[in-house]
C-alpha cells in the first residue's frame, strides 16, 4: 500500500506542468514550478513547529500531499498552456492546508502572507513619496528627495 506522500509522487510524475506560466505580482511570467509550494508548505510548518521538525517525514509527506492537492485544484479547470496568478496558487495553498485540518500552520501562512503584503505597500508607498518630493539644488536643477539617504544621516547623528 502506498502512503499519500508516494500517491503525490506518482502523481507529479504524471503531470507535466511546464506549459503553465505564473503571473508573478510585478507582471513577469515564470514556469510552473511546484516544488515551490512544497518548500512554501514546509517552511509553514516549521515557522509553527520549529527547525527541529525540518528531519521529519511527517511534514515532508504532509507537504508533497497538500502541493498534490493544490496543483490539482489549480489546473482542474485551466486550459492548455494556461496562466495562474500567485496570489491563487496562495490562496489554494491556504484552502488545503485549512480543509486537511492545519488551522494552525493556515494562520501563520495567512500572517506571513499579510505581512509580506504590508512590506510590498510600505516599498510602494516610499517610492511613490521619493518621487513626489523634489528638492532643488543650488545650481537651479530638481531631483527626487532621496529618503533612504537622508534616513541614513539622520540615523547617523542620532547615535553619538
Amino acid at each position: 500500500m502506498q502512503t499519500n506522500a508516494q500517491l503525490a509522487n506518482n502523481n507529479k510524475a504524471n503531470k507535466n506542468y511546464s506549459h503553465i506560466q505564473v503571473i508573478r505580482r510585478n507582471g513577469e511570467l515564470t514556469a510552473f514550478d511546484d516544488s515551490k509550494i512544497q518548500v512554501a508548505i514546509t517552511r509553514a510548518f516549521l515557522a509553527v513547529e520549529g527547525s527541529q521538525a525540518a528531519d521529519s517525514h511527517r511534514i515532508r509527506d504532509i507537504a508533497a500531499e497538500l502541493t498534490a492537492q493544490v496543483t490539482a485544484s489549480l489546473f482542474r479547470r485551466l486550459p492548455e498552456n494556461g496562466t495562474v496568478h500567485i496570489e491563487d496558487i496562495q490562496d489554494q495553498v491556504e484552502l488545503a492546508l485549512m480543509r486537511n485540518g492545519h488551522h494552525k500552520i493556515a494562520r501563520s501562512y495567512v500572517l506571513y502572507r499579510e505581512e509580506h503584503a504590508r512590506q510590498r505597500n510600505e516599498a510602494v508607498a516610499d517610492d511613490t513619496q521619493q518621487q513626489s518630493i523634489r528638492i532643488t539644488l543650488s545650481d537651479g536643477t530638481q531631483q527626487p528627495l532621496n529618503t533612504r539617504y537622508l534616513q541614513g544621516i539622520i540615523e547617523e547623528a542620532c547615535h553619538g
